[in-house]
């Protein structure tokens, strides 16, 4: 039987951007007091899910959710989860922003959408989920397959990282919600991810940590990358 690491992604807390209804971008925006308590809250959550590995975009606001919910980790810094880089739009507000041209593509056909002087959201997309998927695959082999392990991001980075596990093309990603301070889990098999579970701000977790393995008779032939006819057992074990 294949087995497979799972990856909890977690977006950080609300900043003051986010209150404030501006972009942030890859500004040096800071946690705002809801966005320090949706980190300690998600951080009491978490205690009960043993990670094999924390990694985090570089952006500050990342780093001080990781502080507050996991301060006894060590996350490494991944570029590949930065923020996307919205070039002249950051610090703006978002009302403002929203009577550009440019914002319809962003909303119905984001794969086509390049910011000026900054990113497209489909170079965002593709960096985003290549850097999951290679520290998935690392973290596999140094772990092992029941590793758990946590990405800390951004709330685009996540959806599209979401739209990839769903086999959704990019231009339908802005049909995902992902909050502040909200868990998302992924699990990537040799045959096709399986998202777990999505922007999750108040769920148990530990029925994420895979159970021990079994022992499967010679006859069994179902692997992780099967999916449960008829909908399986869920996380009860």
């Amino acid at each position: 039987m294949v087995r497979v690491a799972t990856l909890l992604l977690l977006r950080h807390g609300r900043t003051t951007a986010n209150a404030d209804g501006g972009l942030a971008g890859r500004q040096p925006v800071e946690l705002d007091e809801t966005g320090r308590a949706q980190a300690t809250a998600v951080g009491e959550r978490l205690r009960s899910v043993p990670l094999a590995a924390v990694v985090t975009s570089p952006l500050i606001r990342c780093r001080q959710t990781l502080d507050l919910a996991l301060p006894q980790a060590e996350p490494v810094v991944a570029e590949g989860l930065i923020e996307c880089g919205y070039g002249s739009w950051e610090g703006q507000p978002l009302k403002k922003l929203a009577k550009e041209p440019l914002w319809p593509v962003v909303q119905q056909h984001p794969s086509a959408a390049v910011f000026p002087e900054g990113e497209s959201m489909a170079a965002m997309s593709a960096r985003a989920v290549a850097a999951v998927r290679a520290w998935d695959a690392r973290i596999t082999a140094e772990h092992g397959p029941e590793a758990v392990w946590l990405a800390c991001s951004h709330g685009d980075v996540i959806k599209a990282i979401v739209a990839d596990a769903l086999g959704v093309h990019l231009d339908l990603f802005q049909r995902i919600v992902v909050d502040p301070a909200s868990v998302t889990a992924i699990r990537y098999t040799p045959l096709r991810p399986f998202l777990v579970r999505l922007n999750d701000t108040g769920g148990d977790l530990s029925g994420l940590v895979p159970p021990p393995r079994k022992r499967r008779r010679r006859a069994a032939r179902t692997t992780d990358s099967d999916a449960a006819v008829g909908g399986g057992a869920g996380a009860a074990r």
